[in-house]
């Protein structure tokens, strides 16, 4: 989907050129098909009809409290339309509802409000999509842009009887599905935390180039979902401050409990955050302290090898004994080799006997070990 935020970096285009009358709909080529499904419920009882025409909503809604219209796929833009003449819909709000890059916000219009906010999709990877409220004296109608949403909990609300929001207006029906979409983000975010946590493990124990695009791809995800919930805080501050004919005083109670849930969300992302911003730091450091060790392995290899390669390459000189007394009388000695051999082992030997007395050699203990040395001095 063109609309979607799947955590990877997107061009938004705009499908309609500059200079476009306002309120010119322009359905994405990519969108998913359009289809309608509708609950009218109240006290007395409840209807449910899915894959309904436009024209079936009329009647449906006859003798029931409330309305409940929603739109799974945004290709069809004659049903857009066709569903903003039935319910009385601003054409600046229908563009907004097929234009699925909108900023989280609310808009009061005259006869109903409208509300755009970012639920996660129902997907194996973390995405976000566009879902667009428009909440009347006495419906709500709701566009989504593909099939599958976390509204299944509310939907078998409806069919209790004795639910609140059998009883309840149309605003506690929008209260419903914006905290569903809000909670919805609560199960992410924890499998996003054990993510963190198995990671920095992997990272402590075997540090790879793997775990650097496994870091990234979380902090992509992360951004996903702080982009979605962080201006989502702002729209329900703005509902509860500002007054909206369509929102109850005694709803509004239930909307400052959303509002302290995006504040939470909120405080989990800024905590993930610091902990992949350190989780980051922590391989680069563990890289490098592999490196470093690597490093020294090879520095003291070469090191015990240099008086080595000397002492070889000292007898590997071409002087003839013969020719004079002092020209290496050891190559003339029956136990030259011997001792070429053994005064190599003992040069190396004092070399490794002495790195290890510094403790460039033998971990934890040899520091250890030399930092007594030094407290008993």
């Amino acid at each position: 989907m063109a609309a979607a935020d799947t955590g990877s970096p997107r061009r938004q285009r705009r499908r309609t050129p500059p200079g476009t009358a306002p309120g010119t709909l322009a359905a994405d080529p990519a969108a998913e098909h359009s289809q309608l499904s509708l609950l009218s419920y109240g006290p007395s009882g409840l209807d449910e009809r899915d894959s309904i025409a436009v024209a079936d909503i009329g009647p449906a809604r006859a003798g029931h409290a409330c309305t409940w219209v929603n739109m799974d796929g945004l290709r069809d833009v004659a049903m857009v339309e066709a569903l903003g003449a039935t319910f009385g819909l601003h054409g600046l709000a229908l563009e907004d509802v097929v234009n699925t890059h909108q900023r989280p916000k609310a808009e009061d219009y005259d006869g109903f409000l409208f509300v755009v906010l970012r639920m996660p999709a129902v997907s194996e990877h973390i995405a976000t999509e566009q879902m667009s409220i428009f909440l009347g004296r006495d419906f709500v109608a709701t566009f989504q842009e593909r099939p599958g949403d976390w509204f299944g909990r509310v939907r078998s609300r409806l069919h209790d009887p004795a639910s609140r929001l059998r009883a309840h207006g149309a605003d506690y029906l929008m209260y419903a599905l914006i905290d569903a979409s809000i909670d919805a983000y609560f199960p992410i975010l924890e499998s996003m935390g054990e993510r963190v946590e198995r990671l920095e493990q992997e990272v402590l124990e075997a540090p790879n180039n793997e775990h650097a695009r496994h870091i990234h791809r979380l902090r992509r995800d992360l951004l996903t979902v702080r982009r979605a919930v962080w201006p989502m805080r702002e729209l329900l501050n703005g509902l509860l401050r500002d007054e909206h004919p369509a929102i109850q005083p005694e709803t509004k109670v239930f909307l400052r409990d959303c509002y302290d849930h995006t504040v939470q969300l909120m405080d989990m992302i800024d905590t993930q955050r610091d902990m992949i911003g350190s989780l980051t730091d922590i391989h680069l450091s563990m890289v490098n302290t592999r490196m470093n060790e690597i490093m020294k392995v090879l520095t003291i290899i070469a090191t015990i090898f240099i008086p080595l390669g000397f002492i070889a390459s000292l007898y590997g000189m071409n002087f003839d004994p013969a020719t004079s007394p002092w020209n290496m009388p050891e190559l003339a000695w029956r136990f030259g080799y011997p001792f070429a051999l053994l005064l190599m082992l003992a040069v190396a030997g004092a070399l490794v006997f002495w790195f290890w007395h510094r403790g460039w050699i033998g971990g934890e203990r040899a520091l250890r070990r030399r930092a007594g040395a030094r407290r008993r001095r």
